[in-house]
């Protein structure tokens, strides 16, 4: 294998005609100059210098390996200089997957604050929902992402993830503004088993959660529409046809002619958290990204507490 090093000497030495010169350029020994010449030629198999009156001459060899040299050289220091800026975190890609209703809160603010301190990462999002996430997490798709889980029921994100909680998302119930219980300050689940229902398709983790709540409370949710785009779910609570149980984080654009009222004895709460493969790396990107991830999941519930 060509040595980096030595590629160095024999474009000195091509460059400036003389051993001496290019020892000189070098801060060599003109003895290890030529030593680091023998060493080279002996590894390619071939005679790369010629030595004359003048000074010394390339061989055709030595010509063709110093203009690689060239080339190879500048690739190497290319390549040193992106490991060093991944490893300080200033470079490198970031593959980040989230569930949509994060994607539209706590992701935006995270990536703006991520561009403006480490400007030479390069990121990409994709979206999904987090049982469709977790595996391709786990197959090493994307280095972070963001899901969620609802405490206390079986559905689990499973192993071979490392988990970073970051807030609880409550699931509020939407109502009509001008339904039968809007004027009350909180609602019991009970109250609205004769309800149409609106949710997300039946298949996502919030659906099921919904149905599982309704269950608990003693009824089977009589399910009217279906749409996983929470503002259509908040237009058809808005025209009367349904009430919907919508987290938190999907009632940042809320809409004016609905009413959000807690449920007694309490909401049902989603566990938001962020995750990474287990035994991966944690590179100072990913670290970054933590950490802003936890500064702007504490913003959100502060501003919500508030």
């Amino acid at each position: 294998m060509l040595n980096a090093t030595r590629l160095k000497v024999l474009r000195e030495v091509v460059a400036r005609g003389s051993f001496s010169a290019a020892a000189d350029a070098l801060s060599y020994s003109q003895s290890a100059v030529s030593q680091a010449i023998a060493t080279l030629e002996g590894e390619v198999g071939a005679k790369l210098i010629e030595r004359d009156r003048g000074g010394v001459l390339p061989t055709p060899a030595g010509a063709a390996l110093a203009h690689h040299a060239d080339g190879i050289l500048a690739r190497i220091e290319a390549a040193e200089t992106e490991v060093e800026a991944i490893a300080g975190g200033r470079g490198g890609r970031l593959r980040v997957a989230s569930f949509p209703t994060a994607g539209g809160t706590l992701l935006p603010r995270a990536i703006a604050s991520l561009r403006a301190s480490h400007p030479g990462v390069e990121l990409t999002l994709a979206e999904d929902e987090p049982d469709r996430i977790a595996p391709r997490l786990r197959a090493g798709e994307f280095d972070l992402a963001l899901l969620f889980e609802f405490p206390g029921v079986g559905e689990r994100l499973g192993a071979g993830l490392r988990r970073f909680e970051l807030l609880e998302d409550p699931l509020h119930l939407a109502l009509p503004a001008s339904h039968r219980l809007a004027r009350r300050r909180r609602v019991r689940l009970e109250d609205l088993s004769e309800e149409p229902w609106v949710q997300t398709s039946a298949t996502s983790p919030c659906a099921r959660h919904v149905v599982r709540s309704c269950h608990a409370a003693g009824f089977e949710p009589r399910v009217s529409f279906e749409s996983d785009d929470y503002q259509t779910v908040q237009g058809l609570v808005a025209a009367g046809v349904g009430v919907a149980l919508i987290p938190q984080m999907a009632l940042s654009a809320r809409r004016s002619d609905i009413e959000i009222r807690a449920l007694d004895p309490g909401s049902p709460v989603r566990r938001v958290l962020a995750a990474v493969r287990r035994g991966a790396a944690v590179t100072p990107a990913v670290a970054t990204m933590l950490d802003v991830l936890r500064e702007v999941a504490g913003s959100a519930e502060r501003q919500a507490a508030a």
